[in-house]
Order: structure tokens, then C-alpha cells, then sequence
């Protein structure tokens, strides 16, 4: 897995932002566009990022320590659930949103 510099790739054309989908587990997490709009109403762009960390999480079927891009929201939810596992294997494929993600889905039923 590379690593990248997640700020300058989401503000990137969105042929770079689409590499960004193939290198993690963000959910359904996306950039979200507005305004600052302070006291004196001088509305000005920006944009909000996900909050993406880079983890290592261990996975019991695969037998192995994986190192995913991945937001905290995800996280939590891969914590609630019981592990990497069961989060892939409990999660609908259009949740998951990566191909990263169902491509190791779909190890993990093979392996399975």
C-alpha cells in the first residue's frame, strides 16, 4: 500500500481522488464543500476532509496484520462489530464503497 498525502489528493482532479478509493475503507465518507460564514457574514469556501488514519488491524480468517487506510467512523463500526472480519462479511457492498474493501471481502470468503 502506498502512502499519500490525503489533503493534496482530495482537493486533486478527480481521476487522483478515484486512486483514493482503491487504497482504504472510508465508509460512505465523503469531501463536503461550503462556506465560512464568520460574524461579519464574508462567506468564503473550504472544504471538510474525512478523517482518515492509517491503522493496522488483524485479521483472524486471513491470519495476518493488515495496514489500512481507513476513517475513524469506520473504526468505531469494525470495533462494534467484532473485528475486520465480521465489518466486511456483515457490511452490503455498497457501504463498504471501496474496491479495496470488497477485493478483500472477497478474499475473506474464498478463505473462508
Amino acid at each position: 500500500m502506498q502512502t499519500h498525502n490525503f489533503a493534496a489528493l482530495l482537493r486533486a482532479p478527480s481521476s487522483r481522488l478515484y486512486r483514493l478509493k482503491l487504497d482504504g475503507l472510508f465508509g460512505e465518507a465523503k469531501i463536503q464543500h461550503g462556506n465560512n460564514k464568520p460574524k461579519s457574514l464574508h462567506k468564503t469556501r473550504r472544504i471538510w476532509l474525512p478523517n482518515i488514519q492509517k491503522v493496522a488491524v488483524f485479521s483472524k480468517i486471513l491470519n495476518e496484520k493488515l495496514k489500512i487506510n481507513m476513517t475513524t467512523r469506520v473504526l468505531r463500526t469494525i470495533e462494534k462489530k467484532g473485528g475486520l472480519d465480521n465489518y466486511l462479511l456483515q457490511t452490503k457492498d455498497k457501504k463498504i464503497n471501496s474496491e479495496f474493501g470488497l477485493q478483500l471481502k472477497k478474499r475473506l470468503l474464498e478463505k473462508k
